[in-house]
């Protein structure tokens, strides 16, 4: 057998210096596979989670803080290996490990994980990835700096820089992430998926073994030994951890921001972190693709567009709002990456350099996925980074901290200033402001671009705007804010005061009216508005099951909102709900909040859980099943696979029937619902709504509903009302657990095909 021990002859270190030439590429692409199969893994095993816990952006969150924090023991294995093990003993033990790892493959969710618990649902879940994926995610993140540190010592001519290795290794994962959505998710189901990534996992080793062989025959020459090396400094380190601890803790930040009224799904989830991991391949080379001068010119330019607008308003043009977002956090990355990689040590330091960027990485994560939460009640979190990276623009210290007090320092007494009414008084603006609020955002814009050659004074103003944004928008008072780890829940009330609103993002949850139009309070029965008025599609399916039944006797409602279907119910009916978000519990049973349950069902039993685990397991045969999670245009992608209804059908009554609610501004759902129907033998119906068409003054939503029940002559009254027809599912096919296309649903809605 062939040794890898550095020891051998001197005509086989001269066959190999004869393909010395093709090291390079060797090594590169190794690390392109590394990566590839490393960031192909992340929202292939993520999309596995989710029929377990459900849709809610955090998961992709609190997974990223996994993914970080496997990433830092990768990286600290690799410095281990490096700094006690010459380059092939150190493949030997690295060969055994991915050999280890591999015996845990093919990539699944581990065995013995049951339904979430009702609290500490993020450190179940690092569990549930650590016990699933750790050791191969660990293995491949060991990686990027083994190979790196082997090739710097190789002697090789291009060895001096080993650092622009890093380059391919983010373009693989920069490719992984591309292709996951356009290619892998949309074609090939998830069992697929992960038989060939096992077999790229294989094909890996393969490529380690050979890098590692040749390192082990080539006289290693280092640069410098460590020990010759200047050990870097506290601060110096601590500056490798901050600049790389901002952008991964924005990535998290403007991930949960985009994605909370679109959908829970893997193809909106790589967006930011391809773009993040492309920074890396842009400025980790001999010649960046763009110049560090050039990022911090343009970095006050977007900041300035982000700042007055990244909290609060209604995002109408929610393209080009994302758009915004995504360019900024490139800009912001490649600043904090740029000045990153300004600061590399020598290669002699390569594998604790990266050891410092990985715990950065780890730190961000926590703060943006883990502690965010529960620290704040608003997605502050984003906010807080954007104005943090500002400070690594050059010159943000320039002059000692009391230069930086001297030029912030005002500026944030004003931003303190201005809170101050809002938290002591409850002060809001109103409607009538809206022109002159959006005309003193724009002014303070072109203030901050006036500073922008000072960033302690730019630093105090974007602060300064993020407190105006988040505080003072007209039209709209505050009632409360809820943040948990399903998302942020507020509570307001119309300029007028007539109406009271639950928000979840940008999309109404549910609205109820408080006040007479002479400002008397309403005391009678609450009437179910936005989407569930009388007389509505919803309104229409619900009664169209009660008539054909005589009555209705158990039903089950998944999503609870503001409660607004409790007041359809009529006396002897059993209705039960199924809510995930136990805030949303206590916001809709809160008669201070709204009114629609202690008025019309002060007794109505809520169910706490993912409603496809709880529907489940009820004792109960339900004559009628409303699933209502779709309101909000982040869908739990889960709740619409065959699987899913698979459940619904097993405690669905004979003659029962389920009414879907698949309103979304995104995606067009009718047709994916039609196809789930036709693989699980069910019949069904969809109506979109045109009569409410005055949202703004009575708060009626047009719903778009699909019916769906076992036998045509179930739907039969609700098919001879207007509007109500069959669904033609065309070529879409049925989502499952291991298969779902939302790209092809986006461009359907937005195509109109």
């Amino acid at each position: 057998m062939t040794s890898l021990d550095p020891a051998a002859s001197a005509e086989t270190r001269g066959a190999f210096a004869a393909g010395a030439r093709l090291a390079p590429a060797l090594y590169a692409l190794t690390l392109f596979v590394s990566a590839l199969l490393l960031f192909a893994l992340q929202p292939m095993f993520t999309k596995m989670v989710l029929p377990i816990l459900g849709g809610a952006p955090a998961v992709w969150s609190v997974a990223m803080v996994f993914f970080q924090g496997a990433l830092l023991a990768g990286y600290a294995y690799a410095h281990l290996l490096a700094r006690t093990l010459a380059p092939g003993r150190a493949a030997l033990v690295h060969l055994l490990f991915l050999g280890v790892a591999a015996a845990t493959l093919p990539i699944g969710v581990a065995l013995n994980f049951g339904a979430p618990p009702s609290s500490g649902i993020e450190l179940w879940l690092v569990v549930l990835f650590s016990v699933s994926i750790g050791l191969p995610f660990m293995a491949l993140a060991a990686s990027a700096p083994l190979l790196q540190s082997w090739f710097a010592v190789s002697g090789h001519a291009q060895a001096k820089n080993p650092y622009v290795l890093y380059g391919a290794s983010n373009l693989g994962s920069f490719a992984a992430l591309l292709f996951y959505p356009f290619l892998l998710e949309p074609l090939l189901s998830l069992g697929t998926q992960a038989r060939l990534w096992s077999l790229g996992f294989a094909g890996l080793a393969v490529l380690i073994a050979a890098a590692g062989l040749y390192v082990s025959r080539v006289r290693t020459i280092p640069a410098a030994p460590a020990k010759s090396v200047p050990k870097p400094g506290f601060s110096e380190r601590l500056s490798w951890m901050a600049l790389a601890a901002i952008p991964s803790g924005l990535v998290v930040a403007v991930t949960a921001h985009i994605t909370t009224d679109i959908a829970a799904a893997p193809f909106l989830w790589v967006i930011p972190l391809a773009l993040y991991l492309l920074t890396f391949v842009a400025l980790f080379r001999e010649q960046p693709w763009v110049g560090h001068d050039t990022v911090v010119k343009l970095v006050p330019f977007v900041v300035a567009a982000l700042s007055i607008s990244v909290i609060g308003g209604d995002k109408v043009f929610w393209l080009a709002t994302i758009a915004l977002n995504l360019v900024s956090f490139v800009v912001l990355a490649l600043l904090c990456h740029g000045e990153l990689y300004w600061r590399r040590p020598a290669p002699a330091r390569l594998t604790e350099f990266y050891l410092w960027v990985s715990i950065g990485g780890v730190v961000g994560g926590i703060f943006a996925g883990l502690l965010a939460p529960h620290l704040f009640s608003n997605t502050y979190e984003y906010p807080i980074l954007i104005a943090a990276a500002l400070l690594a623009l050059p010159g943000a210290f320039a002059g000692g901290p009391r230069n930086f007090l001297r030029e912030a320092g005002p500026v944030l007494l004003l931003a303190a200033l201005v809170a101050a009414p809002r938290y002591l008084y409850g002060a809001y603006l109103p409607d009538s402001a809206s022109l002159a609020f959006q005309i003193g955002l724009v002014a303070l814009a072109g203030i901050m671009l006036f500073y922008r050659e000072r960033p302690a004074r730019l630093f105090a103003l974007v602060a300064l705007a993020f407190v105006i944004t988040a505080l003072w928008q007209p039209g709209l008072a505050r009632v409360e804010t809820a943040r948990s780890f399903f998302g942020v829940h507020k509570v307001l009330e119309t300029a007028d005061g007539r109406h009271r609103l639950l928000f979840h993002g940008t999309t109404i949850h549910g609205a109820e009216q408080v006040r007479e139009a002479k400002g008397t309070p309403v005391t009678s029965r609450p009437e179910p508005l936005t989407y569930y008025y009388f007389g509505g599609p919803i309104s229409e399916a619900v009664e169209a099951a009660r008539a054909a039944r005589g009555r209705l006797g158990e039903v089950a409602a998944v999503g609870l909102g503001t409660g607004s279907l409790a007041c359809h119910i009529h006396s002897n009916e059993r209705w039960t709900f199924f809510e995930i978000d136990p805030e949303v519990v206590r916001i809709a049973r809160d008669p201070q909040r709204f009114r629609f349950i202690t008025a019309c069902a002060p007794n109505l039993p809520v169910v706490l859980g993912d409603a496809r685990l709880t529907l489940a397991a009820a004792r109960e045969r339900f004559d009628l099943i409303v699933l209502d999670a779709f309101s909000s245009d982040a869908i739990p992608v889960h709740l619409l696979t065959r699987e899913a209804f698979a459940g619904y059908l097993s405690r669905l009554a004979p003659r029962g029937v389920i009414v879907v609610h698949i309103s979304n501004r995104h995606m067009e759902l009718a047709r994916v619902v039609g196809a789930v129907a036709a693989a699980t033998g069910l019949r069904a119906l969809v109506k979109q709504d045109d009569r409410a068409n005055q949202v703004q003054a009575d708060y009626r939503a047009n719903a778009l509903v699909a019916v769906l029940a076992r036998d045509a002559a179930d739907l039969r009254a609700l098919a001879a009302k207007p509007g109500w027809r069959k669904i033609d599912p065309g070529k879409v096919l049925a989502w499952a657990d291991d298969y779902s296309d939302i790209l092809g649903a986006i461009l359907r809605k937005k195509l109109g095909r």
